[in-house]
């Protein structure tokens, strides 16, 4: 009976794809040391694509393995992808690195070391999958970044120094890169407008109209030196001839920023689009009944750090 009980379970992880391996990898030392999770399909794709997905949580909390990229991960390996899960330092949380940029004139600064951290932790994650692409089973011509919220921001800062030699990405193996991003209210934090010295990767930006926790345009409105929202990126990106999507979800705020789970299909038609080669520009404007307003369409960035 146990037997069978086992075969049955193993046979019901085949067919719904759920991820039948979890791994723990350290890939980097910090000031501590910074951990990966990496989820193994039950039925890999035949090309061994793998997807590294960067938690949320406005670079004060989060984790690699909290319910919602659990979710992702077992959304995404039930289509075959290897799924990794990288920590990075949150740098809102070091309070003597917030102490030192007190007042709203250094606010900016402290933003751009923040991110440019995670940047540069998601870059030594990437690292590490590539140099061990073979052990786990993973393509590095395969591999696509996603994020949501300062997950989202981090995978589009790290692509945006890539493609423009700086050196938050210099832990990037010589001449990789992943092969699409896919932000779910993601941002680049950029002192003057964000210009992209060589090709960023494909790219879907996903982002709410109404968000004012990672701004859909700008923020501040004022200043150059600011965090670049979606829009803004977009617009950007197609100034400079890159093939990008966009996707628009009107009359919703930073609910877009957990949306992968619910956006699966449409995240894999475009990650597929990439894979075959097909160069393509899209400005699409999204209506979802799984997406509605609530209250994180009305709090600000200033009510998310009260």
């Amino acid at each position: 009976m146990k037997r069978i009980t086992l075969t049955a379970l193993a046979l019901l992880l085949a067919l719904t794809g759920v991820a039948q391996k979890k791994e723990t990898f350290a890939f980097v030392e910090r000031d501590s040391t910074l951990y990966l999770d990496v989820w193994h399909p039950a039925q890999p794709r035949p090309d061994s694509a793998c997807v590294i997905a960067v938690f949320g949580g406005g670079f004060v909390i989060g984790e690699r393995d909290d319910e919602l990229q659990t979710n992702i991960a077992n959304e995404l390996t039930r289509r075959g992808y290897v799924v990794v899960s990288p920590d990075y330092r949150l740098g809102l949380k070091d309070s003597a690195l917030v102490a030192s940029h007190k007042g709203l004139t250094k606010l900016n600064d402290l933003f751009q070391v923040v991110i440019d951290m995670a940047a540069e932790d998601v870059a030594a994650a990437c690292a590490f999958v590539v140099r061990h692409a073979s052990e786990l089973g993973i393509n590095t011509d395969r591999i696509v970044l996603t994020g949501c919220s300062a997950g989202a921001i981090s995978v589009l800062q790290l692509d945006y120094c890539r493609a423009n030699a700086l050196p938050q990405a210099s832990a990037l193996p010589q001449g990789w890169k992943p092969a699409a991003v896919v932000p779910y209210s993601g941002a680049i934090m950029s002192k003057g407008k964000p210009k992209y010295a060589t090709p960023p990767a494909p790219t879907m930006i996903m982002h709410g109209t109404k968000d004012k926790i990672v701004a859909y345009k700008k923020f501040p409105g004022i200043l150059s030196h600011a965090l670049y929202g979606g829009a803004y990126v977009y617009k950007r990106m197609v100034k400079q001839g890159f093939p990008t999507w966009i996707v628009r979800y009107e009359g919703v705020g930073h609910e877009v920023a957990s949306f992968l789970p619910g956006s699966v299909d449409l995240f894999c038609g475009f990650v597929e689009q990439v894979f075959t080669g097909r160069v393509t520009t899209l400005d699409a404007t999204m209506h979802d009944s799984k997406l509605l307003p609530t209250k994180w369409t009305k709090m600000t960035v200033i009510d998310l750090y009260k």
